[in-house]
Formats: C-alpha cells, structure tokens, sequence
C-alpha cells in the first residue's frame, strides 16, 4: 500500500543523529527558505546515543569536539555518558526548531534519481506501509554501520551455554548481573568501557581478548577547561577548548605515526605505571599492530587500569575452542566460567543504511564509486553522505561536509542549477581504503564502502587541520558538472 508521496522537498535528510541534526542546522543556515525534512527509522533523536544503552556507554571522544561548534556544550566534564549526549541532540534539534521536521520511525528501502527531473524518488516503510518522498537533494547522514545487526563470530558451541549471551548493542533493560560471572569478549572501546560500570555490582568481571589493544587514559575533567569556562563568555570558551582538544588529538595522532616505536614505549609505560607492580603489561597490553594502525581506546580517568589494579576485573589473552555449558573454554585448555558472556566484538558496516540506490532505475553498489571530498560519489547527482574522521571526533568533519554541501546547494540556486555531480572524467584512479584503519570491522567492509584515492578530490584525509583549511578555499565547482532540466508541467520546482 502506498499512503501517498509528501510535498516535493528540496533536501531529504536521512538519519536524525549528530549528522543528521548538524546538517539541518548548517543546510538552513546557509539557504534559509529550503524546505527538508528529516526521516528517522527510530522512535526518537539520537542515532548512536539512542541506540547504545549498556552499561557506562560514552563518548570515546571529548564532547568538546564531539559538540557541535554553533551551540556550546554545557558541562565541565571531557568525557560525556551517553544518554547526556543524546539529551543535547533533543534540546539542540528543538532550540533550532529542528524538530517540527522529524518524520519518526521511517524506514528508508530505497532511492532512485530521475534525471528527467533531476528528482530523487525514496521509498520508505512506515509501520509495514510504504510511504514516497521526492526531493530535489538526498542526504545520508545514515553513518557506516548497521542498527539492526552487531559483528558476532560464529563460535563453537554458543547453543551448549547456559547462560546468558548479551551483544553490547542490544543490552536488556532487565538484565541482572549483580553478584554474577561475567565474561566480556572483546578489548575495543565498548569492552573497556563495560567492565569498569560491570565491575560496580558484579560478582567477576573477566575481558577475554584475542589480541590486546592500545588504551590511552584522559582525565574526565581538566582544569584549563575550568578556567576558560569561567573566565571566557560561553561561546568563545566552547570554540577555544574545542581546537584546543581537536589539535591535541591530531598532534598525538601525528607523533604516533611519524614516531611509532617511540609511541608505542610511550603507550607502555603509561600502562606499566597504572597497572599493578609486577603486572604482564607485555602479554595483556603490548599489540601486535603500531599506534592508530587501530583507533586506541580512551580510557577516562584511566578507569579501566584502576579497576584490574582494584582486583576487580581479570584479562585473559587467548581464543576460544568453544563454548562450553559453564562458560568458554579456550585453546590454552583453560575454562572460564561464567553466567552472563557479552559479546563486545565488534561493528557491522553498511553503506547508506543498506538502502538500494539507483540512478534512472539502474542501481548502483556503493564500492564502485569514489568518493569526492569525502561527501559525494563521482557520477551521483545530489547527494551527499556525511561520514565523520576515525582518528577524531566525528563530528569535526560532519560539520565541514554539511557546510560544503549547504554551498553547493546555494550555488545551484543563484545559477539556476537543477543538478551537480563530481566526474573522474577518463581519469584512472588509484584506489584507497575511504577508513584509514586497519581494525577488522574496516577489513571486513573493505568491499561494502565508496573508495578514496591519493588524488585530490577523491582523498579522504583523516586530518582536521588541512581539510579546514581547504574547506576555507573550497571551490564547489572543481571536477563538477552542473545542469539543467525544464520541469514538467505540474511539477513544482525545488
């Protein structure tokens, strides 16, 4: 059944988390009489802060940067929890009247460009009914992984536990582990944010990590940021602590790369001097791979390290042979008993929230394109895709896509342009990973996202520094083309 196609819009904006509500907020900025709307599949703001309910979930970033740059966040920590997060999403959508152009629980199937019109057709579902809207621009602020589904190995014997087995990305509200055996597999972000808030009620917490991974402790308050809140009007502190923490990160990122022996001595001793004496820092917390080869893992106030210090929690380095009725056994031939096991292993990506794209009913598969700038795909006529940086907060490139697509999109209505789309032209590309990360969930995507290459503009760089400074030069018409098409009688143009 369909109930009918909305008025023609002039943006579609699909996702209505921190992507979704910067882009309408920068897209209106900049061309205040646009008309969009936002189509969220969930039942409020949030996208990631909604989803993600566990235990201790937060922002593995500071909130400074992880903020948006136009509205201030209003607390002192660096470290924000998650539902704080989400709360601001809500209060930010709603100050800026975002909100009035939310249509929830909307899921996006599919999308075609007419280029008869220069019209994208999306097809939705709402609540089992399909539901059309037709937009002059398409917006994915979608992200990179899936919603519905988290990775899960496929481990021997998970049938034969008699437990509970939990994925972090759909934790049971009811889920009781006070006094319980836990086992959290798993040592990225999520692991080491679980086992600190687990430790608090839990019988034994236990990580089981095949391999460790780099952690870096940050305090969750700093007394500079202090200072300039107090000193600073709220808008000219927020900007300062903002850059300040954002070239921070880029500076230790860039020592790490250009030094990576010298930083992974550097990541040792920090661990060395927060664990116990005596600890096996080299078994449990030496990785295999350089510093930001993987995203290191922020640890605030160094929780994680206090916790084993306390006795609280165990790390055990080994594989699983298989699941066993009392918990997992592992290949060294150790048991680890337990009553609840969570699976912290990891994200499944997609591209576009998984909806099918196509250009005149022709589709598209998202890994044949290039991505231009970061934010478009060669021969794709208006859209965009907001995706953030892997080596920073997210939203510091999000924030710089939304304001080149906004510039775009107001260069094509002083000139009267219907579309625009970057070409390769007959150029021959070199063809790079569009994350600059070799973590598993990036390896096992490599043939599921758009491409990059190492020629301007299809590089996707992961550096805040130069991607503002060209964003400053930017030129909305370099390797684009732009057109016209007439509109047919009936149909208002966008």
């Amino acid at each position: 059944m369909v109930t009918g196609e909305s008025e023609q819009l002039d943006v579609l904006i699909v996702g209505a988390g921190l992507s979704g509500i910067d882009a309408a907020f920068r897209i209106t900025e900049r061309n205040p009489d646009l008309r969009y709307r936002i189509v969220e599949r969930r039942s409020r703001i949030g996208g990631t802060w909604d989803i993600f309910r566990y235990p201790g979930v937060r922002s593995d970033s500071d909130i400074f940067s992880l903020s948006f740059p136009f509205r201030p966040w209003p607390e002192d920590r660096t470290i924000a929890e998650g539902d704080e997060i989400r709360d601001y999403l809500e209060d930010t959508a709603r100050e800026f009247g975002i909100d009035r152009h939310i249509d929830f629980e909307v899921s996006v199937t599919a999308a075609d460009f007419d280029s008869d019109t220069d019209l994208w057709t999306v097809t939705t579902e709402v609540a089992g009914t399909r539901r059309t809207y037709v937009a002059r621009f398409l917006y994915m602020c979608t992200g990179y992984y899936r919603y519905d589904e988290g990775y899960l190995p496929d481990f021997p014997g998970m049938a034969d536990f008699s437990g509970t087995i939990v994925h972090p990305q759909f934790w049971p509200e009811d889920l009781d582990y006070a006094g319980k055996k836990v086992v959290v597999i798993g040592s990225g972000a999520t692991a080491v944010t679980l086992i600190p808030a687990m430790a608090e009620s839990a019988g034994e917490v236990t990580m089981l990590q095949r391999s460790p991974t780099f952690m870096l402790p940050l305090p969750r308050q700093d007394p500079m940021t202090r200072v300039l809140r107090r000193a600073l009007p709220k808008k000219w502190s927020h900007h300062l602590i903002r850059w300040r923490n954002a070239l921070g990160t880029l500076a230790f990122y860039l020592y790490c790369r250009a030094f990576p022996k010298l930083s992974r001595r550097t990541l040792r001793q920090i661990a060395i001097r927060s664990l116990p004496k005596g600890y096996d820092v080299d078994t449990h917390f030496r990785p295999r791979y350089e510093p930001w080869d993987e995203r290191l893992c922020i640890i605030p106030d160094g929780d994680f390290y206090r916790t084993i210090r306390r006795g609280d929690a165990d790390v055990v380095t080994d594989q699983i042979d298989r699941f066993v009725s009392g918990g997992i056994r592992l290949v060294s031939g150790r048991e680890l008993d337990a009553d609840i096991v969570v699976t912290a292993t990891g994200l499944a990506l997609i591209a576009f929230g998984g909806a099918t794209l196509s250009i005149d009913g022709h589709e598209f598969k998202p890994h044949d394109k290039f991505a231009y700038r970061g934010y478009m795909l060669n021969d794709v006529p208006n859209m965009a895709w907001s995706v953030g940086y892997t080596n920073a907060s997210w939203t510091l490139r999000v924030d710089l896509t939304s304001q080149a697509f906004a510039d775009l999109i107001a260069h094509m209505a002083e000139h009267g342009y219907t579309h625009a789309y970057p070409t390769v032209g007959s150029a021959v590309l070199p063809e790079e990973l569009l994350l600059a990360l070799d973590s598993g969930y990036v390896r096992r995507a490599a043939t599921l996202l758009p491409k990059a290459s190492s020629e301007r503009p299809w590089r996707v760089r992961h550096n805040l520094v130069l991607d503002a400074i060209d964003a400053r030069r930017y030129d909305v018409t370099e390797a684009m083309v732009f057109g016209t098409v007439e509109p047919r009688v009936g149909v208002r143009p966008a």
